[in-house]
């Protein structure tokens, strides 16, 4: 059992197992489940995932309140025209996690990782690294461990509630858990998934959750999108042999305290932020009337 990135980073040494084996072993012992049940059950929430992102790369989603829906298959076609600027893979994964969190918005199934609000980041960059990578299908899964491990621990030692620690906790936190998958897919070592996460992570600090008439919508989306090419930056900062100073978990430590420095109109109160500016005000009343005052 493991408390921490330490911890889960040395036993993975220790054993000469994957990050993915600790978790699926975790997972076993705590459910009292076979490996097989394990494995069957994160494959559905795979399953679950590759839909959304199919579907909102191929449909024109779009969300009850008009906020959002569309911009994932936008951006998608763009790549298939253009020549662009920041890459195929990295606006494949943008394209993505926007796609995800647009099913989310129109009430669609998606599967939280952590959270339904920040439900994008991590099938964004498994499913564009997928195309890079060609992983098998067990290796997705494993993708999926990795990210759980990383999840359980940011949960247990800081928050992945926007309401508790602001969208550092929710974005934030699926940022640092697909950079540190997306590591031991490409070969990493445990060391550098940990120093993955830690440099995604630090990057998001202080994020604020502001939603927009108090929707996951708006600035939630987008927000997604650049965790996803965060993450793939930091994935590639890590496997390149760099390090991050601050080691994860206090990394992780320091989220925990911003959080609950953070004003309470920063916390997914829809007040502050994006929320408060004119715009997100009308769009407030447009959508809720006086009711939303």
């Amino acid at each position: 059992m493991f408390r921490n990135v330490e911890e889960l980073v040395t036993q993975a040494e220790e054993q000469g197992e994957l990050l993915s084996e600790i978790m699926i072993k975790q997972e076993m012992a705590i459910h009292d489940r076979t490996r097989e049940e394990v494995m069957a059950q994160m494959e559905r929430n795979l399953d679950v995932m590759e839909r959304a992102v199919n579907r909102g790369i191929m449909e024109n989603v779009r969300s009850v309140s008009g906020l959002t829906g569309g911009d994932g298959k936008k951006l998608h076609e763009y790549m298939m025209i253009n020549e662009t600027l920041s890459g195929t893979l990295l606006l494949d994964a943008v394209a993505k996690a926007m796609a995800t969190n647009e099913v989310n918005a129109a009430m669609g199934t998606i599967c939280a990782t952590p959270t339904a609000g920040a439900a994008g980041v991590v099938p964004g960059t498994l499913f564009s690294v997928k195309e890079k990578l060609n992983p098998t299908r067990e290796q997705m899964v494993r993708y999926l461990f990795v990210s759980g491990a990383f999840g359980f621990i940011i949960a247990n030692n800081a928050s992945i509630s926007g309401a508790a620690g602001g969208c550092q906790a929710e974005v934030g936190s699926a940022t640092g858990m697909a950079a540190a998958a997306i590591v031991e897919m490409a070969g990493g070592t445990p060391k550098q998934s940990s120093h993955a996460m830690a440099i995604a992570l630090k990057n998001m600090l202080g994020l604020v959750c502001d939603p927009v008439a108090g929707l996951v919508e708006v600035p939630c989306v987008k927000r997604n999108a650049f965790g996803a090419s965060n993450a793939l930056v930091a994935a590639d900062l890590a496997l390149a042999g760099i390090e991050s100073r601050i080691p994860a978990d206090e990394v992780i430590d320091a989220m925990y305290k911003i959080g609950q420095n953070m004003p309470t109109s920063l916390k997914e109160t829809g007040e502050g932020g994006l929320a408060g500016t004119p715009t997100g005000r009308r769009y407030r009343d447009q959508i809720f009337g006086t009711a939303g005052k």
